[in-house]
């Protein structure tokens, strides 16, 4: 390590929303199915897991359903009850006593879910009826998602409301920003998506429409948690999820320009395919980005060198990374000083105990 690169902008302070953060470096939040599955409870496990690795810049804690219709995934916790906050003040309060900075990604999921998980067993629901060529993770293994339901018209402010009553509880249970999860073929991204939004109502057909229940989710998180501590993640050019769309460039540049009236703490980009190879920072890429006026973190596979060359040209204020974070609680430390990452356990990613979870050793005690 240099003099030069201890002093790169990805290891120094930077200002996002109303909070100085000491380096540029985010944790991405990550689903790793460690709490109740009746419940959606945070542990004081997850408190740990959290706490060892709060040397991140910002933490984004992982997505987190707004209402038992919102869930997705087996074992994922909740932010729509009094027990789930309490469980998620544990969290915050263990990052906070460590000097870091944790945000909760607000997440309703839409047609990636399976009636095992859903309320009385019904089926997912989502703009239209358009299923999904994937499956979902439930407390029996994988199965093949259903055709959805397609949301009434009289729905939808009620899962607005969710939104507003989620962020509300987040601010209760200590965080210090929300992030809307607006990417990945998840509820608003299948909203904005032509593929997966086949309305005639006043939520489809123009990208005007297709966007209105983004812009309504994101009008009452911010009346509620001030613009200056709510982030917003979108993936653009990824189809994840099965998210179909026939012009990127057209739906999303609209939405981004939009964003800029807002004064939010951060937008949140998946560069490219959601883990797929990064696309380089031309073309469509930076069409996008170049739309945008405010902090701006980027996502997908980044290692040190591009997260140092993303910061020092200005492309990104900061850098989130996700699987990195799963071993390496100390990965900050390790980037700043060019140290070897520790390489996951894939087997352990989704569901069980603290094996895989907060078992890693950080590197002095790895050397040791």
């Amino acid at each position: 390590m240099t003099d030069s690169q201890d002093a790169a902008p990805l290891f120094q302070p930077v200002t996002i929303g109303r909070y100085n953060l000491p380096n540029r470096i985010a944790m991405a939040p990550l689903t790793r199915s460690r709490t109740d599955n009746a419940t959606g409870v945070p542990t004081a496990m997850n408190a740990e897991y959290y706490a060892q690795r709060a040397s991140a810049g910002l933490i984004i804690a992982e997505a987190t359903q707004i209402s038992p219709q919102g869930k997705g995934y087996a074992y994922t916790p909740g932010i729509h009850s009094a027990e789930q906050v309490a469980g998620w003040k544990l969290v915050t309060d263990a990052v906070h006593a460590r000097g870091g900075h944790i945000c909760l990604q607000l997440w309703h999921v839409g047609r990636i879910s399976h009636p095992d998980l859903q309320p009385g067993g019904a089926l997912p629901v989502a703009p239209s009826a358009v299923k999904p060529e994937m499956k979902a993770f439930t407390t029996d293994g994988f199965k093949d998602i259903p055709t959805p339901r397609a949301l009434d018209i009289s729905e939808l402010p009620g899962i607005v409301e969710d939104y507003r009553k989620a962020t509300r509880n987040a601010l209760v249970a200590g965080f210090d920003m929300v992030e809307v999860h607006a990417a990945n073929g998840y509820l608003i991204d299948q909203f904005l998506r032509d593929g997966t939004n086949k309305r005639t109502d006043a939520y489809g057909g123009s990208v005007e429409n297709r966007a209105r229940f983004l812009f309504e989710v994101l009008d009452a998180v911010v009346a509620e948690a001030g613009a200056d501590r709510v982030g917003i993640r979108l993936s653009p050019l990824s189809p994840a999820n099965d998210a179909q769309e026939s012009d990127p460039i057209g739906t999303f540049s609209p939405v981004i320009r939009r964003l800029n009236d807002y004064g939010l703490a951060y937008l949140h980009m998946i560069e490219g395919v959601t883990r797929g190879p990064h696309p380089g920072f031309g073309g469509d890429l930076a069409e996008l980005c170049g739309l945008y006026t405010g902090r701006y973190m980027a996502n997908n596979v980044y290692d040190r060198a591009m997260a140092i060359q993303a910061t020092a040209s200005g492309h990104a204020d900061m850098i989130a990374f996700g699987r990195p974070f799963i071993a390496n609680p100390d990965l900050v430390e390790r980037l700043r000083i060019d140290a070897p990452l520790a390489e996951p356990d894939q087997k352990t990613f989704y569901g069980g105990d603290q094996h895989g979870y907060t078992d890693y050793p950080p590197l002095k005690q790895s050397a040791a």
